[in-house]
């Protein structure tokens, strides 16, 4: 069973090579390298694990991570690139540290389309105001309609979460703040597609999705706001701080596999050419969804879907516990693991990081063999 006649490209020679860099998946060339670097650091007879973090070795590594990131997403010479140890959770609360105070109010306001923002929303109401700009939603399965958005002229800034890897929603645009300092939470598309990062002023992403192995988060601030940190920022969440120099010992593993992924980026072409294979995969999986006669249930409206993690239900609108739970059991058979929902939202959710489209393709055939067994 065949079903890359979904793949979507314009000839059957473009089919080809988007199939060819779809195939593609950093694990064996990045663990490759790792394989080596651990025993034997580059013939410096050490461990890529005992690299100093103020040693020159991985002051190099440091500096190439921050110029391949640089060059990948053009980021302009005025943002600061900062890797952090805090988690994306830890930049709930150091966000509003530095900007809550950007204007006299000390007012944010938010889009709310899932967990992640509603925590971040959580946490910047300890230290200002927040709010939300939408109309207020019953659940995150419909995109709030950005023309009924009202911005606060004296908020600091706007903030939102580019996809959330639970509800399944991500914005396929940025949204428009005027002249509002925009912040976006990216920990689960990061680098999956071109950014104009100039239209931010703060973009962060956790690592473990598309950059690489936990431990290490992305900053990614313009210098212009780096004044504004309040009087009681704790020092290890002053962005400034960290833009100066090394006040706390770096991620310094974490940091080396992202140098490693970023190349096998650059080598696969760019953001530009991940974009194309989460578009292929994703509509893969949706297609098979939407075609099941509502075996299979997608609760995110088609026009925010996320291309990351493919959210269904088993068995209809509200899902078949005993469906999902032999779906997965079945799945996990075939060597398809990790497929349960978050337990806030049920089901099952495919999330297509560093998975290849043959690897995409054999869930896509799974789930129209388990509906044949099951109807």
């Amino acid at each position: 069973m065949k079903l890359f006649a979904s793949v979507p490209c314009s000839d059957s020679s473009q089919c080809s090579k988007l199939q060819e860099r779809c195939s593609r998946k950093p694990g064996h060339t990045v663990l490759l390298q790792l394989q080596k670097d651990l025993l034997d650091y580059r013939g410096l007879g050490i461990s890529v694990l005992e690299l100093h973090h103020r040693s020159p070795e991985f002051a190099v590594v440091l500096d190439d991570t921050r110029a391949g990131l640089r060059e990948l997403l053009k980021i302009p010479e005025n943002y600061k690139i900062l890797f952090l140890q805090c988690s994306a959770s830890g930049q709930f609360s150091a966000i509003p540290f530095n900007f809550i105070g950007l204007k006299e109010a000390r007012r944010a306001d938010f889009v709310i389309t899932g967990p992640w923002s509603a925590e971040a929303a959580k946490e910047a109401r300890k230290l200002g105001e927040v709010r939300v700009v939408h109309p207020e939603q019953t659940d995150y399965t419909i995109f709030p309609d950005p023309s009924k958005w009202h911005l606060s002229p004296d908020a600091s800034y706007l903030y939102y979460c580019d996809n959330d890897s639970i509800s399944g929603v991500e914005f396929h645009f940025i949204p428009d703040s005027k002249e509002t300092v925009l912040i976006s939470d990216m920990s689960s598309n990061f680098l999956s597609k071109p950014l104009d990062v100039c239209r931010f002023g703060v973009i962060f992403a956790a690592a473990q999705m598309n950059l690489g192995c936990a431990g290490v988060t992305v900053v990614l601030v313009r210098e212009d706001l780096l004044e504004s940190s309040l009087s009681r920022c704790p020092t290890v969440l002053d962005y400034k701080l960290h833009a100066d120099g090394i006040i706390s010992s770096p991620p310094c593993y974490s940091v080396y596999i992202m140098h490693l992924l970023l190349e096998w980026i650059k080598s696969q072409g760019g953001p530009e050419a991940i974009e194309q294979c989460s578009i292929a995969k994703s509509k893969l999986l949706y297609n098979v969804i939407d075609c099941s006669s509502e075996f299979y249930i997608c609760p995110v409206d088609p026009k925010c879907r996320s291309r990351m993690n493919i959210l269904f239900r088993v068995g209809g609108p509200d899902g078949s516990d005993c469906l999902e739970q032999t779906f997965v059991n079945k799945a996990a058979e075939r060597g398809m693991i990790s497929l349960k929902s978050h337990r806030s939202v049920g089901g099952i959710c495919a999330s297509l990081f560093n998975v290849t489209l043959e690897e995409t393709q054999k869930l896509a055939e799974f789930m129209i063999s388990f509906k044949k067994e099951h109807i």
